[in-house]
């Protein structure tokens, strides 16, 4: 008897290369992992659009590095949303969260144009690190934001510090029902060294190049979000044509790494004078995750412990 195992279509990056022009890309669709991540804090529609693209816009640059650690996309300015973070760790735990100026964002709220970068997150930067543990040097880069898009600030950021030719296309949803969802497409050229031979002219790849940013183009946010349209049909109905292999897809999942150990050791790692300023009228002291919007409760003895180190 043969089983037919139904094919994965959310919570995955799916890479694939286009084989004649020597592309590389992520297909990157998100469902109950960006869902459960944004519906953890009572966001309003705009930030958890905004947080929504950060963390689709992790994973899927995430998926195209080698590293043992945690990728972190992050966000800050002057604007009514102040920061964005969103994570992703070699095993594919994601987790992001969001801080905003609740005034502020109602300023802005009711004008056309409202949901774009420069009026949302305002001045300031963009940042990439990669943190592989403490026996490793921290990578890190930064650039400011330009652009409307997050897309486009990453655009900027791959111009600018890595001088990457790179197509994203990102879409974000809140469906009738409230439910996220979020999709990404990551077209990105070979580097010279990685290139097999090809038989064609540099002009042809060029060509290739620019086809694919159309066909891109040609994808709509309900596809890129779509749970019915499985990410290798997607990739088939647009790329068939220039001989699209797609690889062995990752999967991803919402999973934050707060646990009281952790925090017990960031509370006793605190200055002497900080440590002993901790505790409520009772002297316990309530720490909640900004990510997973858990709670952990130090009572009086515990506080006593941390305090004396």
């Amino acid at each position: 008897m043969t089983v037919i195992m139904p094919r994965i279509s959310d919570d995955l990056v799916e890479p694939f290369e286009i084989e004649p022009y020597h592309l590389r890309g992520r297909l990157v669709r998100l469902g109950a992992t960006l869902d459960s991540i944004i519906r953890q804090h009572d966001y309003p529609a705009m930030v958890g659009t905004m947080l929504g693209e950060a963390i689709v816009l992790a994973v899927a640059l995430s998926s195209t590095l080698k590293y043992d650690g945690v990728f972190t996309l992050q966000t800050k300015g002057d604007g009514p949303i102040r920061l964005l973070v969103a994570d992703v760790t070699t095993g594919g735990a994601v987790r992001g969260y969001a801080q905003f100026d609740t005034a502020k964002l109602a300023e802005v709220g009711a004008i056309a144009g409202a949901a774009s970068v420069p009026r949302l997150l305002g001045a300031g930067y963009l940042a990439f690190t990669v943190d592989q543990g403490e026996d490793t040097e921290r990578y890190q880069g930064i650039v400011a934001m330009e652009g409307a898009t997050l897309a486009e600030c990453i655009h900027h950021y791959f111009r600018q510090s890595e001088q990457i030719a790179a197509g994203i296309k990102v879409a974000v949803d809140r469906g009738a029902n409230g439910t996220w969802r979020g999709g990404c497409l990551l077209a990105q050229k070979l580097p010279d060294g990685e290139r097999s031979e090809f038989l064609g002219t540099r002009e042809e790849l060029e060509d290739g190049w620019r086809r694919a940013l159309i066909l891109m183009g040609s994808a709509t946010s309900q596809e890129l979000t779509d749970p019915h349209l499985v990410p290798e049909d997607l990739l088939f109905r647009l790329f068939h044509e220039d001989g699209v292999r797609v690889f062995r897809t990752h999967a991803v999942r919402a999973e934050c790494r707060c646990s009281r150990e952790r925090i017990d050791r960031v509370l006793r790692s605190l200055p002497f004078a900080e440590r002993q300023d901790l505790g409520e009228a009772d002297g316990s002291v309530t720490v909640t995750c900004q990510f997973c919007n858990a709670s952990y409760r130090f009572e009086r003895d515990d506080v006593a412990a941390i305090v004396a180190g």
